[in-house]
């Protein structure tokens, strides 16, 4: 196809998105004034399902034997491309993350493509993936056939500046549990087992093994329950800890290495220890070369830069369930800017950038770079070709 009829999808794709401009930053609003944990994002989904309807899209809800998972689909043409929406917010903190962005920047990437995708030669799938914090809603799905047709799938994350690429950590989830004996801490101490000594040597184990950890891994976590009250020796403690490594490999030489400090903590106190899996162990991300060269050019052509991937800065580093469908389906998840003043992700002030005006432009320039990338691998015969080629991979 030519340089024109390339330029003509992407002049009516933008068209399309413009059309639902306001009712997506509606959308963005609403969500992010309704945050719901993982798993439990039933407003969300309610809005989102009957937006892509209203977009013309063939909605299921209630996919993969997930209540708030979802898929809706438009066009016919052989070239398959999934857009991932999250919708799912942080405890106490809200949309900290964004994630009210990044679910209506993929519906409008889903709306500006419908426009064109049977010219160009897609169809577009757009797959709502609940719990991206901590849940592992897109592991799920991935194991369960979600991405088992596309050939290509994207998503924006909003951030505090643009860049191409998260150095995306492999993690794990887990909580730990110490169980002791409960004693009257003043009368007769020493007839209890304090759990709460368990987990503080282990805390204390953890923080010395970090000296002996591999560049790029990072363990960290909370105390979820510390006890009863000061003047009973606790039997029950329990904590959140999360283990980060460049590579799955890495992953898996690092977790047991964590587990073995609490594990000392149990022994030194007399306790016992138990592990409870969280989620889906998240890999380290590969995106898509090419793919993300095409977004570049595409964001830029709507006034973005990356400046600071251009001055060679250190990649920031972030997990997602995102790069376990990188491993398997050609990818990208680019980060896309709001003036956030100095906050950071998961900081209550980047909650509040998250529906300004900015964000609105970040939903809206995020939403149209990511369909003008589709067209591109759509109409450039050798990157839908070797698209193409893939055929089937989408799955685990």
């Amino acid at each position: 196809m030519s340089a024109r009829s390339v330029e003509n999808a992407k002049a009516q794709a933008r068209g399309a998105l413009e059309d639902r401009r306001h009712d997506l930053v509606e959308l963005s609003h609403a969500i992010h004034a309704h945050p719901e944990l993982a798993f439990e994002e039933h407003f969300a989904v309610e809005r989102l399902a009957a937006a892509l309807s209203d977009q013309g899209m063939q909605v299921e809800t209630g996919v993969c034997d997930l209540d708030t998972a979802f898929c809706a689909r438009s066009g016919s043409g052989p070239l398959v491309v999934a857009l991932c929406a999250e919708y799912d917010a942080l405890p106490g903190i809200g949309h900290a993350c964004g994630h009210n962005i990044i679910a209506a920047s993929s519906l409008g990437a889903a709306a500006a493509l419908s426009a064109v995708a049977d010219d160009v030669g897609l169809t577009v799938l757009v797959l709502g993936t609940p719990a991206e914090e901590g849940g592992g809603g897109k592991v799920l799905m991935l194991e369960r056939g979600a991405f088992a047709e596309a050939h290509l799938a994207m998503m924006v994350h909003p951030w505090p500046d643009d860049r191409l690429e998260a150095a995306c950590l492999a993690v794990s989830h887990f909580d730990v549990h110490f169980t002791g004996k409960d004693a009257h801490a003043a009368a007769a101490p020493y007839e209890g087992i304090n759990a709460a000594d368990a987990m503080e040597i282990g805390q204390v184990a953890l923080a010395l093994l970090r000296q002996q950890f591999r560049p790029g891994d990072q363990a960290h976590g909370i105390v979820t329950n510390g006890g009863q009250a000061a003047n009973i020796i606790p039997s029950k403690v329990s904590g959140r800890f999360m283990c980060r490594a460049r590579t799955l490999e890495g992953l898996e030489l690092l977790e047991p290495r964590v587990k073995r400090c609490f594990e000392a903590g149990a022994l030194a106190a007399g306790a016992k220890v138990s592990f409870e899996t969280l989620s889906p162990v998240y890999t380290h991300m590969e995106s898509d070369p090419e793919l993300l060269a095409r977004y570049r050019a595409n964001a830029e052509a709507l006034g973005r830069r990356f400046t600071a991937d251009d001055a060679g800065a250190e990649l920031p580093t972030a997990s997602t369930d995102m790069a376990n469908v990188s491993l398997a389906v050609p990818t990208i998840h680019p980060l896309i800017g709001i003036e956030t003043n100095g906050a950071v992700n998961h900081q209550p002030e980047f909650a509040s950038a998250c529906t300004t005006a900015s964000a609105d432009t970040a939903l809206f320039e995020g939403a149209l770079a990511l369909a003008w990338t589709a067209i591109d691998a759509a109409l450039d015969p050798g990157v839908r070709d070797r698209l193409l080629a893939r055929a089937g991979s989408g799955s685990v």
